[in-house]
């Protein structure tokens, strides 16, 4: 059983004091809202819509099967699924289990699961058994051989059958009216999932978060954007990470709402689906709302009754906010991390006003402080974004080395993203400490050049880095993802300079080198993998 949890006695009595926290878990309000709201749709994908009581009906099953095989309150259950509405039956069955939930990437291949698995001890894997040219029949049989305690294995049999001897899903779920024992015994502060971090810099570390952590952030969520049970929201995000999970499922849960999944995202499709399923909100990384307005530009559709876009992973440029506005959406910047789940936001009812001008204020009951080496600096001076609040994770399983330096010893998470705060409490994230070009003993941020670009004639997709200089330190390069194949008409340093001078954009900002790239590696929420950006530069000057 997992058993960690890095908050001081101080500060838990204050959010139970405060009624931030409380004795419910996430199962306790599952059933109160399946209950209420038994006949409506809960979860729709590409191919199935769920109810609430066909989730609940179909999720008491698993719970019941899983727990003949051993897996008990405590277990970790790790389920590996694409943006499918089984997902949703899995991850209630492990509620009802008590059973840690342990969402992992649909692009982990065995080696990769077997170390996450193994660093959290799961006791079961449930996978498809085949999607998107991957195997992962195979996958799971080879990470059965390797763990070789596993309680269960289940297979999703969504589109193919299981070849071997697993167990599939719809059989399980479709069996005799079985069910699990009543109550699963979970507590309010015991580990409810584990989240691996997106893994910009390197190997991912596993964030554990209990029910009280969850159920304030997305509550938070809830009263700060207005969500009810009128909503719908649209998500492209992957499920296994917080946006899509938390955000684009636990967050319909809570408010009674829908949810809609799309696995195949293109601005096109994304803008028909939301317009049939009357969606009216999202959330997910700039790209998407930029590919969705760009449509709209260049073509006769429009969505007819989407209102409210959340953005997260990067600044929110101001003309991308007017554009949205032009459109009849208001876009909101939203802050946070896997470890710090959103807790700076832009009200909406602020987005005009502050217009990409700051990344938001924090929710109520969240501190927010800008430090240098954990000493807080004076308001607009630039330091390290920390907060500190009952959403906050409550540490990294079996990484002390890491808890350490995400940590304070008064309860503070160090983000390493760089800020400054004004007299009105508004935070402006402006770059990463690991994202900032020091160039001549100047600091740029990567953040401010790529935001500045974003528009620019010939590029598709950019991202800047800091390019080693024996002179200066460092350089500003840009990765460009070209627009024409045609080498004259290629993006170039001047043809770069040339734009951001029209857009009156400081020339200390201006790339002193662009490398032309196919793709720009992100993470599965579009974070930019600049360390990758950064190995691919080394190999090319050294070719040089």
């Amino acid at each position: 059983m997992i058993s960690e949890f890095l908050v001081s006695d101080e500060l838990k009595n204050r959010y139970y004091e405060q009624g931030y926290w409380t004795a419910e878990t996430i199962e306790t309000v599952w059933n109160r809202q399946s209950g209420r709201f038994s006949s409506k749709v809960y979860v729709k994908d590409n191919h199935i819509a769920l109810t609430y009581r066909d989730v609940d009906k179909k999720a008491a099953r698993l719970a019941y099967w899983l727990s003949e095989r051993g897996v008990s309150n405590g277990d970790v259950l790790t389920f590996q699924v694409p943006m499918w509405a089984e997902f949703c039956i899995i991850y209630v069955a492990a509620l009802k289990l008590g059973a840690v939930m342990h969402p992992l990437p649909k692009n982990f291949n065995t080696e990769d699961l077997v170390r996450a698995m193994t660093l959290v001890g799961s006791s079961a894997l449930i996978c498809p058994t085949f999607d998107h040219k991957t195997n992962y029949e195979q996958q799971a049989e080879e990470v059965s051989e390797q763990l070789g305690n596993l309680k269960a294995v289940v297979l999703i049999d969504k589109f193919k059958g299981a070849c071997g001897d697993f167990p599939v899903l719809s059989n399980i779920v479709e069996e005799g009216p079985k069910l699990a024992p009543l109550g699963s015994g979970a507590k309010s502060d015991d580990i409810a999932c584990i989240l691996s971090t997106s893994g910009t810099t390197g190997i991912p570390k596993a964030a554990l978060l209990t029910h009280n952590n969850i159920l304030f952030s997305e509550r938070s969520m809830i009263q700060g954007f207005g969500f009810t049970a009128d909503d719908t929201a649209y998500m492209a995000s992957p499920l296994n990470h917080a946006t899509g999970f938390f955000h684009g499922l636990l967050i319909p849960m809570l408010s009674g709402a829908t949810c809609i999944l799309d696995a195949k995202f293109s601005p096109e499709s994304a803008i028909d689906r939301m317009n049939s399923e009357g969606c009216t909100w999202s959330m997910a990384a700039t790209p998407f709302i930029y590919d969705i307005l760009q449509c709209m530009r260049r073509s006769q559709r429009r969505t007819k009754t989407l209102r409210l876009w959340l953005c997260g992973g990067a600044p929110v440029p101001s003309s991308l906010i007017q554009s949205a506005r032009e459109h009849g959406i208001t876009l909101c910047e939203i802050y946070g991390s896997t470890e710090s789940c959103p807790h700076i936001y832009v009200p909406p009812a602020e987005c005009l006003n502050w217009n990409g001008s700051w990344s938001g204020v924090p929710f109520e009951g969240i501190e927010v402080k800008v430090a240098q080496d954990d000493i807080e600096v004076p308001i607009g001076e630039q330091g390290e974004e920390l907060s500190r609040g009952p959403h906050l994770f409550v540490g990294y399983i079996n990484n002390k080395g890491a808890n350490n330096r995400a940590l304070t010893s008064d309860g503070w998470f160090r983000s390493g993203d760089l800020c400054y705060q004004d007299e009105q409490g508004r935070i402006r994230i402006n770059g990463r400490k690991k994202e900032i070009i020091i160039r001549g003993g100047e600091n740029i941020s990567a953040n401010e050049i790529d935001a500045a670009l974003v528009g620019c004639p010939g590029i598709a997709d950019h991202a800047t880095i800091g390019m080693p200089d024996d002179r200066l330190g460092e350089r500003i390069c840009t990765f460009v993802v070209a627009t024409r194949c045609n080498e004259a008409d290629r993006p170039t340093v001047a043809s770069l300079a040339a734009y951001l001078e029209s857009k009156h954009v400081q020339k200390r900002l201006w790339p002193e080198r662009v490398e032309v790239i196919d793709e720009i590696p992100r993470t599965a929420t579009m974070k930019t993998k600049r360390h990758q950006l950064a190995d691919e530069l080394a190999r090319r000057m050294k070719s040089e």
